[in-house]
C-alpha cells in the first residue's frame, strides 16, 4: 500500500496501523525534506506535492522492483500527487485533471456550475487587482476565499464594501505570508468571491468504485456557520434531515463527481442545505480530514474508516461492511483566540461526561495558534457516541463547556539592531513584525499590544 501523506498529518498513523492489522506493507511518500536521512523514521520517499508530476516521476523510480496494490493520498495537497502517482504505477486511481480540477476552488465551481449542479454565483480576480474595481461585481452578503487553502482558511463574510476591502486585505496578507508562500502554489495569486448562502450545512463521506458512489455517513453540523469567519466545530451522524433531503444530498454528489469525472476510492464532500436543496461548497477526492475518522466504525468488530477504505482499495473482504448502528460524532476544538498555548484545565470532568469516548488535544504547549481566518489548526477533538444523534451533541457540548484552554500573547522584545519594538510567535525569526506595521491580522487592537 502507498500512502501519501503530510509528514505532520493526523491520519498517517490511522492507516499504518490499519494495514498492519489487515498484513499490508505500507510505503509512504511524504513532503519531508530530502536532505536529511530519514527524520521521521518511517523511511518515506521524499517528494514536493507541488510539483505533482516530478512526485509521481520519483515514487515510479523508487519502486520500480515492485509495485503496491493500491494508493491513497491524506490531505489536499498530496490528491494530485497521488492521482498521477496511481497513473504512473498502473493502478487503480483518479484521472489527474479530476483531481487537479477538485485542487481549484474556482475551476471546480466551474465543472460543477457547466453541469447544472447548485452552486453558489462566483467570481475571481488577482491578489494584485486593485479591489475598488472588482466592488461592482460583489453581490452582499458575499464570501471572499482563497482557491486552495483548505479547513476554512482565509474564508470571510462580508456584508458591505467596508468588510470587502478589510477582507481582501486580511486574505491578501495571509497568502503572503511564509507559511503559505512555502506550499509555491500558483493558485495563491488569485480570491474566489461568492454568494452567501442561507441554510445549514452538512458533510458527506463517500466511496466511489469504479464511478458509482456509496455513501458512507452523511453528518450534520448542528452549529449555524453564518460568519464572519467559518471554523467548523461539530459532526454528529446520522444525520437529522429528512429522508427526502437525504436523498438528494446522495443524488447531488453521485452528480458532482460525476461532472468532475472521479472514479475511485474516497470523496469528501461540503453542501449548504435550504429550501432550494442541497448546494455543493466543496468535495475533495480524499477521506475526512484530521481525526474525524474516530467518529466512524464499520461492520462486526466496529472497523475503523482507515480499514474499510485500505479492504476497498485492496479488494478485501469487508469493503461492503455499513455503519455501525446508533449515533456517534466529533467535536474539532475551535481556537477562541490567537496566542501561545500554555495548556488546558478540566479534562478530567470533560472525560466523565456521559456517551463521551474520547478527548485527545492535539495542539502542542508552547506552540503559537491562531484563531481563524488565518488559523487552520483545531486545539483537539471531542468524541461521543450514544442512541441518539440529540444525545450525541449534547455530551459534545457539555464535555466542551468543562474544557479551559490558557494562552500567552506573543512575546514583545527589542530588537538590537534597531531599538525598535517587534511581536515575535515563537522565538523564530520569521515572525518578526515591525512595530506600528499593521500585519492583516491583528488590527488596532494588535498594534495597541506592540506599542505597550
Amino acid at each position: 500500500m502507498l500512502i501519501l501523506a503530510g509528514k505532520l498529518g493526523y491520519q498517517t498513523r490511522g492507516f499504518a496501523e490499519a494495514a498492519e492489522r489487515l498484513g499490508a506493507e505500507t510505503i509512504f511518500a511524504t513532503d519531508r525534506c530530502h536532505q536529511l536521512d530519514d527524520p521521521w523514521g518511517d523511511h518515506a520517499i521524499a517528494v514536493r506535492f507541488e510539483r505533482a508530476q516530478e512526485a509521481a516521476r520519483q515514487i515510479a523510480a523508487d519502486l520500480k522492483d515492485g509495485v503496491p496494490g493500491a494508493v491513497i493520498a491524506l490531505g489536499d495537497r498530496a490528491t494530485p500527487a497521488g492521482a498521477y502517482a496511481a497513473r504512473a504505477l498502473g493502478v487503480k486511481g483518479n484521472p489527474p485533471d479530476a483531481v487537479e480540477a477538485c485542487r481549484n476552488k474556482l475551476r471546480q465551481r466551474q465543472v460543477l456550475a457547466e453541469a447544472g449542479l447548485q452552486v453558489p454565483d462566483f467570481f475571481s480576480f488577482g491578489v494584485g487587482d486593485d479591489s475598488s474595481r472588482v466592488l461592482p461585481r460583489v453581490k452582499f452578503p458575499a464570501v471572499v476565499k482563497p482557491l486552495t487553502l483548505a479547513a476554512s482558511q482565509g474564508v470571510v463574510r462580508v456584508n458591505d464594501k467596508e468588510e470587502f476591502e478589510r477582507a481582501v486585505g486580511r486574505v491578501r496578507a495571509l497568502l503572503g505570508s511564509p507559511e503559505i508562500q512555502a506550499q509555491r502554489d500558483a493558485a495563491t495569486g488569485r480570491l474566489l468571491v461568492e454568494s452567501y448562502l442561507p441554510g445549514n450545512e452538512c458533510a458527506v463521506e463517500g466511496l466511489l468504485n469504479a464511478g458509482r458512489l456509496r455513501v458512507l455517513a452523511i453528518f450534520d453540523k448542528p452549529d449555524p456557520l453564518e460568519g464572519p469567519y467559518f471554523e467548523e466545530t461539530i459532526y454528529v451522524t446520522p444525520s437529522r434531515l429528512s429522508a427526502a433531503m437525504q436523498g438528494a444530498i446522495a443524488d447531488c454528489l453521485a452528480r458532482a463527481t460525476r461532472a468532475l469525472r472521479l472514479t475511485t476510492g474516497p470523496v469528501h464532500a461540503e453542501f449548504r442545505v435550504n429550501e432550494r436543496g442541497p448546494w455543493v461548497l466543496e468535495i475533495a477526492p480524499r477521506p475526512i480530514g484530521g481525526l474525524c475518522s474516530r467518529a466512524l466504525r464499520f461492520g462486526p468488530s466496529g472497523a475503523a474508516l482507515e480499514e474499510l477504505l485500505l479492504r476497498n482499495a485492496l479488494g478485501l473482504p469487508g469493503a461492503d461492511w455499513e455503519r455501525e448502528e446508533g449515533a456517534s460524532g466529533v467535536m474539532m476544538i475551535p481556537v477562541p483566540r490567537s496566542g501561545i498555548f500554555e495548556g488546558v484545565e478540566g479534562m478530567d470532568e470533560a472525560e466523565r461526561v456521559a456517551n463521551v469516548t474520547e478527548i485527545r488535544i492535539t495542539a502542542r504547549l508552547k506552540d503559537y495558534v491562531e484563531a481563524w481566518p488565518e488559523g487552520s489548526s483545531y486545539l483537539g477533538f471531542i468524541f461521543a457516541r450514544a442512541n441518539a444523534p440529540g444525545e450525541v451533541e449534547m455530551a459534545l457540548r457539555e464535555a466542551h463547556a468543562k474544557l479551559r484552554f490558557r494562552f500567552s500573547p506573543r512575546m514583545i522584545v527589542q530588537h538590537p539592531a534597531t531599538a525598535g519594538w517587534f511581536a515575535r510567535d515563537d522565538g523564530s525569526e520569521k515572525g518578526w513584525i515591525r512595530e506600528g506595521q499593521d500585519d492583516g491580522r491583528n488590527g488596532e487592537a494588535g498594534r495597541a499590544k506592540r506599542k505597550d
